[in-house]
């Protein structure tokens, strides 16, 4: 039986950390912006040496990278990694949220506020877990470290530098736990190794010194039809991707993996339909078809165009320029700036030379090793928490930096965490459900006894 002096210690330390978490998320840090990255690492900082933690916070580069290591008195002692960022997206007027996403607010058993799955939460969750088993036990049975940097929402810049400098103290751990994870919309806690990868850039069009009057649009081409024709070039109605040699990389995945995405996903065309309120087609037609373009293909996506006049009324002209923002979201054995060479080519090879293409990030994509023994640890555990069953999927269709860790540490990484379908990261009113955040910290303190 549980003594009661336990319980009111450990709901005191969680709302402790639910305080810590709410300055957090008040606390704007967004490398995009160039906003808030020194003081949360400062205040990062605060919090885990307080909690017994020596921490190194290295601001060699724009976003300070920090290290806060709990180590045991084993000499034995083996070693975890949390990965963890401190950076958030905007939330800018653009948006539309139902509360400030500045201030951590509660509604109907979930949290609201930037960042509060992507990815603050989780560093305050994990953090109260590894504090309530220090508090119970005195010690720890295994080392910790948190390693969290300011960038990955910016494609991790120069991460690999900071790992670069710091390799040697992290490589051989027995397990890196990643940013975050969901349970999924069968209620079952996920467990993912991977990530696609990504390069994005700048397309753009010049056509002329300045805009011209409208009434030689029988005789003009405009930036904007060129640029628009350029990027139409590029892509298949069923959104395969013009380029040629751009699948030849390609890592193909395995019929295991295939396996476990298509008993694991649960994803349809429907279910996504309602929720997103799709007006358009699909692209995939079948379950088969999404499994394989989401998990294991790579996307050419526009994510904005500029050109002309948008302004009230009207102003006949044609525009001398015209721009766009574009991605490719990569999967392993696709180099980015590979990728974008072979664009640019195509491109060339279309009749469309005049288009400048401006690389602005790019990250590789990774797919775990599920198998490995510290992932199959880390599924038996969730077992316990998740009485619906444990969705297991080698990879994920969003992005992040795993290739580059593991390319670094060479460490098995799974990710699992506090969100849900819905959190809406990178949205309006991101959230996390209240029973999924405390759900993650029992699961966090059963992961450390499980070294004991």
């Amino acid at each position: 039986m549980v003594e009661t002096n336990q319980i009111d210690e450990k709901a005191s330390l969680k709302e402790n950390y639910l305080k810590v978490l709410e300055r957090l998320i008040a606390s704007k840090s967004i490398f995009a912006q160039g906003i808030g990255l020194t003081e949360t690492a400062s205040y990062l900082k605060e919090v885990f040496e307080e909690a017994g933690a020596q921490v190194l916070v290295d601001e060699t580069y724009v976003a300070p990278f920090i290290l806060a290591q709990f180590k045991s008195s084993r000499p034995d002692a083996k070693h975890i990694i949390f990965y963890n960022h401190y950076d958030t997206q905007p939330a800018d007027a653009d948006q539309i949220w139902q509360s400030d996403p500045f201030q951590l607010t509660f509604r109907d058993g979930y949290m609201y506020g930037r960042g509060v799955d992507d990815d603050k939460g989780h560093i305050t969750a994990r953090l109260t877990a590894v504090v309530s088993y220090l508090q119970k036990y005195k010690d720890l049975p295994v080392h910790i470290t948190f390693m969290m940097e300011g960038a990955e929402e910016s494609a991790s810049v120069d991460l690999e530098k900071y790992l670069e400098i710091y390799a040697d103290q992290l490589r051989g751990a027995d397990l890196l736990v990643w940013e975050q994870g969901i349970r999924n919309k069968e209620g079952q806690i996920e467990i993912s190794g991977g990530t696609k990868g990504i390069v994005t850039f700048d397309a753009s069009v010049v056509s002329a010194k300045v805009d011209s009057h409208s009434k030689f649009g029988a005789i003009f081409d405009s930036a904007t039809w060129y640029l628009i024709n350029a990027l139409s070039s590029l892509r298949a109605p069923d959104g395969r991707i013009l380029v040629d040699g751009i699948y030849e990389d390609i890592i193909e995945p395995t019929k295991h993996e295939l396996d476990l995405v298509a008993k694991h996903a649960h994803l349809d065309l429907e279910s996504l339909k309602t929720l997103y309120d799709l007006s358009l087609p699909t692209l995939a037609k079948t379950q088969a078809d999404l499994e394989r373009r989401l998990f294991f293909e790579p996307a050419l996506t526009i994510e904005g165009l500029s050109s002309g006049y948008l302004g009230q009324g009207v102003k006949t002209i044609i525009p001398a320029e015209a721009s766009a923002k574009l991605e490719v979201r990569l999967v392993p054995g696709m180099d980015p700036y590979k990728v974008l060479g072979l664009i640019d080519k195509q491109l060339a090879k279309n009749g469309y030379d005049k288009v400048q293409l401006t690389y602005t990030l790019g990250e590789k994509g990774y797919r775990s090793d599920m198998t490995a023994p510290a992932i199959q640890n880390v599924i038996s555990i969730a077992e316990r928490f998740s009485p619906k069953g444990v969705a297991i999927l080698p990879t994920t269709s969003g992005t992040g930096p795993m290739h580059q860790v593991f390319e670094a540490l060479e460490v098995p990484i799974a990710a699992f965490g506090i969100g849900n379908p819905d959190s809406r990261d990178h949205g309006s009113d991101e959230n996390v459900k209240m029973t999924d955040y405390e759900t993650h910290i029992e699961m966090i303190e059963e992961l450390i006894a499980s070294y004991d």
